[in-house]
């Protein structure tokens, strides 16, 4: 096994019993994936049999609140932990689910340079294409980004940084401890205007998943495409 395997197969484990210490049932899997600066962490089969009681009576955002307070919690120990296994400084920790596929997805921002070479654009999808579709999409949701950073950070995972994205109502909302409300409003709408943008026929994919999060306080937005296999 690689070192970088290896490693992957750490973080996997460590992040699967954390799982199930704090929400009663850790995922049935867990991929990895390390493109510095970043990592993403991808669960599958994560819902509590709890959880799946609140879905059937459509408690949909009370399963969203406890998990974004949890891992709200959860965060100073992740970061501390991932820092330990990459050697690198984790910076942001971000988190998003999918209650309807029973997934999920971490993003680490870690502190460290970029290198562009290893988080290069396949010449198939134009990638000035698609951040316009993504500028557009956040027109529509929001306003236009101050600015929008894309990285293919492997063969299934896209990653999309915005920055400068808040209206002034939300910035309000925000001061007035509206936080969280604000973040499970955005998420659907932010879904429908990206779904409604027809990414996949820049990618020349087709896209399985999507996840957002933001950091209200730094005015930075983090979105992460999940792509289809190539063969299916």
């Amino acid at each position: 096994m690689t070192k970088e395997k290896t490693l992957q197969s750490e973080i996997s484990s460590y992040l699967s019993s954390l799982l199930r210490e704090h929400f009663g049932k850790g995922p049935t899997s867990v991929f990895v994936t390390i493109a510095i600066p970043f990592i993403t962490i991808h669960f599958r089969g994560f819902l509590s049999p709890m959880e799946k009681v609140l879905m059937k009576q459509k408690e949909e955002q009370r399963i969203l609140e406890t998990r974004d307070l949890m891992m709200n919690d959860l965060k100073p120990e992740i970061i501390l932990s991932l820092s330990k296994y990459l050697a690198i400084d984790v910076k942001e920790l971000y988190a998003d689910w999918d209650l309807e596929k029973e997934t999920g997805l971490i993003i680490g921002v870690l502190d460290a340079g970029l290198n562009r070479e290893t988080i290069e654009w396949p010449k198939e999808a134009d990638e000035k294409v698609f951040q316009e579709k993504i500028n557009e999409a956040s027109k529509r949701a929001e306003k236009v980004p101050g600015s929008t950073d894309t990285f293919w950070l492997s063969d299934r995972t896209i990653l999309v940084r915005r920055s400068k994205i808040l209206v002034q109502i939300e910035k309000e909302l925000i001061r007035n401890g509206f936080e969280e409300q604000l973040k499970l409003a955005k998420r659907p709408l932010e879904h429908r205007v990206l779904e409604e943008a027809r990414l996949e026929t820049v990618l020349k994919r087709q896209i399985s998943e999507t996840f957002l999060d933001w950091n209200f306080d730094k005015d930075l937005g983090y979105i992460v495409f999940l792509l289809e296999p190539k063969n299916s």
